[in-house]
């Protein structure tokens, strides 16, 4: 399984972005996707989940209300809209995906490169 992020960028604070990640292979391997992130100096952290289906996704406290995941399991998609974005939302955004429901932790089995995002005040 490959997973390609693209979408990230500088904005400023308050503005939005939207992150894509397409996944290829095996399609049994993206029964849930995620999103991490990690800043500089800090250690990578849990950011949303969503299943197979949709109906199930988990969000960091720190992104509640702000970040919104979703899919095109079509497309092999997972999305992250991402609105009032803070400085503190600068770091590299990575996808995740697993053959079974991981949640918030870090097991996921594949990972992608990262794609950059950062906040200026």
């Amino acid at each position: 399984v490959e997973l390609v992020e693209s979408g990230g960028g500088l904005v400023q604070a308050g503005g939005s972005l939207r992150l894509s990640c397409a996944g290829s292979g095996r399609t049994s391997s993206m029964y849930a996707m995620a999103w991490f992130r990690q800043a500089p100096g800090k250690e990578r952290e849990f950011v949303t989940a969503i299943d197979w289906s949709g109906s199930v996704n988990v969000y960091a406290d720190s992104v509640k209300g702000r970040f919104t995941i979703s899919r095109d399991n079509a497309k092999n998609t997972v999305y992250l809209q991402m609105n009032a974005l803070k400085p503190e939302d600068t770091a590299v955004y990575y996808c995740a995906s697993s053959h079974v429901w991981v949640g918030v932790r870090p097991e996921y089995e594949y990972w992608g490169q990262g794609t950059q995002v950062t906040v200026s005040s």
